[in-house]
């Protein structure tokens, strides 16, 4: 069959329903062909794409607390420069392109999940203890994915959505089609860019809007701790319309029962059981908020990452036990020789685990604990949870599209504080120690997860897994120096703590869990156990929990503009009774909210350092005044209705 023919036809009809008995799946690239795949082309633009996005996704990252995947505007990039080069079946290319560049989202939330506490705690941290942690976690995370690969993206064939890696395939085999697409994103990421840079570099509006804005909004919020916030930010509502409304719903509706239920009720208690003298009337709602509602959203968030090891577990025993099948049986050796189902070599992971647990010994011992037997024990920390949470990550990728990695680092944290402290290293040394663990883990848990997507597309399209596993290593050690550059200078140009400093939510959850349990201090856990107990009563009721206990532990106006970008996607797709019509006009939508996404995420980098640099254009005395939250209001609003207006004029014919 002629390739451009083959291409033209999309993604098989089968690729996302279960198989019938007897029946195969045929890729859109054929097994038994040779397409281009790595070369000097993919490789080169995947490392470009590693760099620049992974610096985006840090920047939005420690800002807002929610790290964008990047696959889908790198593989959008990917088809627009391959349509401007007039290049031909280069969908094998972009595939390797996407792969390596979307290393930087999931290094990226390993780091900057954990490794700015440090900071928050007033620990010093060395580029080389996040440069080696990131790269370590990174190798960790796809030397345990690989033999779990055939068991997702093979034998769960048609049972689970995946719904990025949906996205993404669709748009790496349209692209074969042309780059009308590519145009949009660019232009929505630049209109996203300078409307992000306007607000963060000049201040000619607020990024943030709340009800304090006029009189009455304030009397509410001093006397009974009710406020309303919105962040008018074009990256934050891209990223909640890519989320879709369902999930939006479900973490604004965590943080409005924080903000708007909590709050009060604290506050109310505090009037009730200590009269006017209550140092409790005392707080604002943000202090509440981050004194004891954030603490319960913890809890909630550790149970969530509980109960996805104790739903893993089935998938634990059958993916090994297919991973060991293939080891050992002559016929499976054989069905591997076939270009697309061939894995690394099962020694080659072996080996592989083994170097990188001595490197992960010999940097605990020599670069974060000083102690043979504390490395061993950091150690064996690592492994046993990175393996068993795995699944987890790759799971949840699988059904939702959502890795809950954040809730399974903070168990992370929980387990090494108790394990730690039980071997006599508390304290200072004991501190950096367990967030150093965390961050490998969390960068493990993060590439299992976002890897299982590129694995999922290479399964979709007819790549070779083995190419794409190969120089994935290549792509986490790039990534992983890039993010620790970008966190050194965002913390020398904003910091992590005081006015107007980056908010990282995940690291200062971090801080908030080990400060206490390493220095002998109390830790909160009736506030832990009772977000344990709301996650319990979620999940009975079939709610995500995860979802709902980011929305209490991230602040209000980090979630509304989520809940905006859910509505918008919401209408955009009922805004055609043809499905058809109605699917191409929600892909639209995405183009742009995804170039919303790094529009605004690149262009805040860019602000960063230039404030690094000593240049400040900042109206200080205009961007917080409520005529300038107004105005803000105003261009959310013209942003907010020229991403619904545009997406709705897609048409078939595009």
């Amino acid at each position: 069959m002629d390739d451009k023919k083959q291409f033209s036809k999309g993604i098989p009809e089968n690729a996302f329903r279960e198989l019938e008995p007897g029946e195969d799946y045929i890729p859109v690239m054929a097994p038994d062909k040779i397409y281009p795949e790595v070369n000097f082309r993919s490789v080169s633009l995947g490392l470009l794409m590693a760099i620049v996005f992974s610096a985006a996704a840090a920047y939005l990252g420690l800002k807002i607390g929610q790290v964008f995947e990047a696959a889908i505007p790198i593989a959008i990039i990917a088809i627009g420069i391959s349509a401007a080069s007039k290049r031909k079946n280069a969908l094998g290319e972009n595939v390797i392109i996407q792969s390596i560049g979307a290393s930087s989202g999931v290094i990226v939330a390993g780091a900057i999940f954990t490794l700015p506490a440090l900071y928050i705690l007033g620990l010093e941290a060395h580029f080389y203890q996040v440069f080696l942690s990131s790269m370590l976690g990174g190798f960790l995370g796809i030397l345990f994915l690989i033999p779990f690969r055939k068991y997702f993206v093979a034998e769960m064939h048609g049972k689970f959505p995946f719904p990025e890696a949906t996205a993404t395939a669709e748009v790496l085999v349209t692209g074969e089609k042309g780059g009308n697409q590519a145009r949009v994103l660019l232009f929505a990421g630049a209109l996203g860019g300078v409307y992000d840079f306007i607000i963060s570099f000049f201040g000619w509006w607020s990024e943030v809007f709340t009800t304090r804005v006029i009189p009455f909004g304030e009397t509410l919020a001093d006397q009974a701790k009710l406020v309303f916030k919105l962040n008018m930010g074009a990256a934050i509502l891209g990223l909640g319309y890519i989320i879709g409304l369902k999930y939006a719903v479900i973490i604004t509706a965590g943080s409005f029962v924080g903000w708007f239920v909590i709050i009060p009720l604290i506050a109310h208690a505090g009037a009730m059981f200590g009269g006017e003298a209550s140092p409790i009337l005392a707080l604002t709602p943000e202090s509440i908020f981050r004194e004891y509602v954030r603490l319960i959203g913890i809890g909630g968030i550790a149970m969530a990452g509980v109960i996805g090891i104790i739903r893993s577990s089935g998938i634990i025993k059958n993916a090994v036990k297919l991973a060991v099948n293939e080891t050992l049986t002559k016929q499976a050796t054989t069905e591997n020789n076939l270009r697309t189902r061939r894995d690394l070599p099962m020694s080659f992971v072996l080996i592989g685990l083994l170097i990188t647990a001595v490197l992960i010994f010999v940097f605990f011992q020599f670069g974060v604990v000083q102690n043979i037997g504390h490395a061993l024990i950091a150690l064996v920390i690592v492994l046993v949870i990175a393996f068993l949470f795995t699944t987890v990550a790759a799971n949840a990728i699988a059904v939702v599209g959502t890795n809950p990695v954040s809730g399974m680092t903070l168990m992370t944290l929980i387990i090494t504080s108790l394990v730690m402290t039980a071997a006599g290293l508390s304290g200072t040394s004991g501190m950096i120690a367990a967030l150093i663990i965390g961050g490998v883990v969390c960068t493990a848990l993060a590439m299992a997860g976002g890897f299982i997507t590129d694995l999922k597309v290479g399964y979709w399209l007819g790549t070779s897994p083995y190419k794409q596993q190969s120089w994935k290593f290549l792509g986490t050690i790039v990534s992983a120096a890039t993010v620790g550059g970008v966190i050194m200078i965002l913390n020398q140009t904003y910091g992590f703590t005081g006015e107007d400093a980056m908010i990282a939510p995940q690291a200062n959850a971090m801080a908030a869990v080990i400060e206490p349990m390493m220095t002998g201090g109390a830790a909160p856990w009736l506030l832990y156990a009772a977000g344990a107990a709301l996650s319990l009563i979620l999940t009975m009721l079939g709610i995500p929990a995860l979802a709902f206990a980011l929305g209490m532990f991230i602040p209000l106006e980090l979630n509304t503009p989520l809940l905006v970008g859910g509505i918008i996607a919401y209408f955009v797709t009922k805004s055609s009774s043809d499905a058809v019509l109605s699917k191409l006009r929600k892909e639209k939508g995405t183009l742009i909210a995804s170039g919303f996404i790094a529009g605004g995420a690149l262009m805040g980098v860019t602000s960063a350092l230039l404030k690094f640099s000593g240049v400040d254009a900042m109206a200080y005395n205009w961007v917080e005044s409520p005529a300038a939250q107004v105005l803000g209001l105003g261009m959310f609003i013209l942003l907010c209705t020229y991403l619904y207006r545009t997406a709705i004029k897609a048409k078939k014919e595009e």
